[in-house]
């Protein structure tokens, strides 16, 4: 006769709370919000649906959350500020801790029509901080711009590619992702 499976154990509702968030997160970087089903978040939570209800109205609001938390942490470690010499390593260090989120939000939320505006306003604010920037480095405004839309790409794109490599050497991919951003700088300023 099969063991009984163990009763949820009681923990205070933001303990709870916290820990649905990190079991859907990691269901939902698997395959996204369609592909991922109410029963995969419970199965990796240990909760029964009843539970996460109470916490949650739906899944949307769930993968909301999850979304919210994700840019809360983003915002926390990189800033929201001027760009650095910091912002690039501060973001590869926010993946690292994060892979999941990170993935979530820049890879499926940012192709999945009602939820690409999380991963849209971090690319736009972005910009409008790398342009404001720039302006006084490069003096064509359109290679300014230009060079404005490109950097957070990079930036994006280069931690996801470090994430799906094994997250090799995290100083290194930072000073290689940093170097190319200001290639693109230094690209834009010539032209």
């Amino acid at each position: 006769m099969p063991e009984p499976t163990p009763a949820p154990r009681r923990l205070p509702r933001a303990a709870r709370r916290d820990q649905i968030l990190a079991a859907a997160t990691r269901a939902f970087a698997r395959t996204g919000y369609t592909d991922t089903a109410v029963d995969d978040i419970t199965a990796e939570a240990g909760i029964s649906k009843v539970i996460l209800y109470r916490h949650f109205e739906s899944k949307a609001d769930l993968y909301r959350s999850v979304l919210d938390r994700t840019c809360t942490r983003l915002a926390e470690s990189v800033g929201s500020r001027d760009h650095d010499a910091g912002s690039i390593p501060a973001l590869v260090r926010a993946a690292a801790a994060d892979p999941d989120g990170f993935r979530l939000l820049f890879r499926y939320a940012a192709r999945e029509p009602e939820f690409a505006p999380y991963a849209q306003d971090l690319a736009g604010q972005s910009t409008q901080i790398a342009l404001r920037q720039l302006v006084d480095e490069i003096p064509d405004p359109g290679w300014a711009d230009w060079a404005a839309r490109m950097a957070p790409v990079i930036a994006i794109e280069g931690t996801l590619a470090w994430l799906d490599a094994g997250e090799p050497e995290p100083e290194t991919a930072a000073r290689r992702i940093g170097h190319t951003v200001a290639a693109l700088i230094d690209a834009a300023r010539r032209a």
